[in-house]
């Protein structure tokens, strides 16, 4: 899974698995989570939104494993 480095105040980088559907955020406190059946289209919105933390609090936390 490749990272990318992002410019957010609580998100570090972004991993995408397009194959496994595997998003995985790593955080700026060093804690790394993944979440599974991650549409492609949710992780293209997730990197498009303004705000990377709001987008994964509203769209993503607790609407995948």
């Amino acid at each position: 899974m490749e990272k990318r480095s992002v410019q957010s105040s609580t998100v570090k980088s972004v991993g995408y698995d397009e194959k496994t559907l595997t998003l995985e955020i790593e955080f700026v406190n060093g804690n790394i989570y993944q979440y599974f059946d991650v549409p492609h289209s949710v992780h293209s919105e997730l990197m498009a939104s303004g705000s990377l933390g709001q987008f994964l609090n509203t769209q993503i936390k607790g609407q995948y494993r």
